[in-house]
Formats: C-alpha cells, sequence, structure tokens
C-alpha cells in the first residue's frame, strides 16, 4: 500500500470567471489548508485567458477536503469543477486517429 501522507497535491479548478484572481482563488483553498502555488493558464498563442488553472497544496489531506467542499461551489458567479490534476503523457498525440481521420469520420457501411 502506498502511503500519501504529506505528499503534495495539484488541483485543478475549471470554469472559472474571469474576474478571478491568483490571490482570490489562493485565499478560498487557504479555508481548507497551506497553498503552494496557484497557476491561472493564459493561451501562448493568442493570449486569451482560460476558464481554467491549477492549486498545488503541500498536505493531501487538505487537498482533499478542499476539493470536496470547492467542487461545485459557486464562486464569482460560476459553479467550478474542481478535481485531483491528471497527468498527461508525455506523448500529447491522440492515438485513437487513423490514418489522419478521425474515428468519427470513418464509416461503417460504404455502401
Amino acid at each position: 500500500m502506498i502511503n500519501y501522507e504529506g505528499v503534495r497535491m495539484n488541483i485543478f479548478v475549471g470554469n472559472m470567471n474571469r474576474d478571478i484572481t491568483k490571490d482570490n482563488l489562493a485565499n478560498e483553498f487557504r479555508k481548507f489548508g497551506n497553498v503552494e502555488t496557484v497557476t491561472i493558464l493564459i493561451d501562448r498563442i493568442n493570449g486569451e485567458w482560460k476558464a481554467f488553472g491549477f492549486v498545488e497544496m503541500p498536505v493531501r489531506e487538505e487537498a482533499f477536503k478542499a476539493i470536496s467542499a470547492m467542487d461545485g461551489k459557486e464562486f464569482l458567479g460560476k459553479d467550478l469543477v474542481v478535481h485531483e490534476a491528471r497527468y498527461r503523457s508525455d506523448d500529447r498525440r491522440n492515438t485513437t486517429r487513423l490514418g489522419g481521420r478521425r474515428h468519427t469520420d470513418i464509416y461503417e457501411d460504404e455502401n
């Protein structure tokens, strides 16, 4: 059995209002414990603000409490989506594509 006690957790926060700041997001999560970092994403290409970010908490037990309390909570007029961040593999290519065509573009019946 893996012991996660004391291991930090990265938390995904989605469906955020554009008026949210790192400070007010951090303050909301500090109600449940220490917040190490807050990241709100900006699109690299067009500079537009994205409606999600990440909060890193150093104590997993506190992070789980924050996730339970914040998921679905209305904050600045929007219901937040909050869960443990899922890490992507290094290979970002979608392996479900067949020959450059989307699976949905391939028809079962070619008659």
